[in-house]
């Protein structure tokens, strides 16, 4: 079992995110946004973030650096509904400040899970 946070301004993404990775065995906790997950990252450590790009306060990719500085051993996985800013790859500029996977909105189950697996493959849990 890992420690992991989830980070998405919607409700039901949020609830269907941490639901799928609490029936993979994990610890779940949850955000709406990057500034409520880092002041829940200072409270508790965590395995994994699972963060959106898009959120009000501080929004993944910020929160991505912030935390890359904190928390350098915090795997990310950057998750993305489309990007607001035409023409741009904000999946590719998460996985350039350090997200181990990313994915685009809606979301493979199987596949989320997978890479959840392969970013905690080395990490145990503290208790």
């Amino acid at each position: 079992m890992a420690r992991i946070l989830v980070i998405d301004d919607e409700p039901l993404v949020r609830e269907m995110l941490c639901e799928a990775l609490t029936a993979a065995g994990h610890d779940v906790a949850a955000a709406s946004d990057g500034s409520k997950a880092l002041k829940l990252m200072h409270k508790r450590s965590f395995d994994l973030v699972v963060t959106d790009i898009f959120m009000p306060e501080k929004g993944g990719l910020d929160t991505i650096e912030e935390l890359g500085r904190a928390h350098p051993d915090a795997k990310i996985i950057a998750i993305s509904g489309g990007s607001r800013i035409r023409d741009a790859d904000v999946l590719k500029w998460a996985a350039e400040m350090g997200a181990a996977y990313t994915f685009q909105k809606p979301i493979e189950w199987s596949e989320l899970l997978a890479a959840v697996d392969d970013c905690l493959k080395d990490k145990k849990s503290p208790r």
